[in-house]
């Protein structure tokens, strides 16, 4: 069976930049690589913090944006502008949803309390088998070091099994993420 090409990746991240640039810098990063590799970008909307930088690296370097906005945030995160398709949608889980289903992969960057929910809605629906793509975490300044050993000790206290912490891909270097998130070959399982 022949490995097909990821042509979407939803990026889950923060509408705040963090207090180091090394954030900004691993989110317009990434932008350039999607953009260079063709892969398009699928993401929360807004134009502020990570999530502005992330989706302005991949218009600026030619590459396709959808951003998914529903109603409520319209005015806090202000919904992402020229170059780019933006959703808007009245709920916050029918953006998810949409979300979800414009993607081939999912991506994590450094976030707060609603890229953690996406990020553990996202593994619960692959540990369910509701779907089955790749999920990788993009471990910045070792941003998510607490939250691997805290899933280690989910793991030690028989609350999580290690095959399905194994459903989530971390690494530091982007391009070495986005080829295990290519080769992870579950996600082609319902694929002719």
């Amino acid at each position: 069976m022949a490995i097909k090409e990821i042509k979407s990746i939803c990026v889950f991240c923060g509408s705040n930049t963090g207090s180091s640039s090394v954030y900004s810098l691993a989110a317009t990063t990434l932008g350039s690589y999607l953009a260079v590799h063709k892969i398009r970008l699928v993401f929360g909307g807004g134009q502020v913090g990570l999530m502005g930088k992330l989706a302005n690296a991949v218009i600026k370097g030619g590459g396709d944006v959808i951003g998914v906005m529903p109603k409520v945030l319209f005015g806090r995160e202000l919904g992402q502008a020229e170059g780019s398709e933006l959703i808007v949608t009245n709920s916050m889980h029918e953006r998810k949803l949409k979300m979800y289903s414009l993607a081939d992969a999912f991506l994590v960057l450094p976030g707060g309390i609603g890229t953690m929910e996406e990020v553990f809605e996202t593994l619960t629906w692959r540990q369910l088998g509701i779907h089955r793509k790749p999920i990788g975490l993009l471990n910045v300044n070792n941003f998510y070091d607490h939250f691997l050993k805290l899933l280690r000790v989910m793991e030690k206290e028989s609350f999580l099994k290690q095959i399905n912490t194994g459903l989530l891909y971390v690494d530091k270097d982007i391009h070495k993420l986005v080829t295990r998130l290519k080769f992870d070959k579950s996600i082609w399982q319902n694929y002719s």
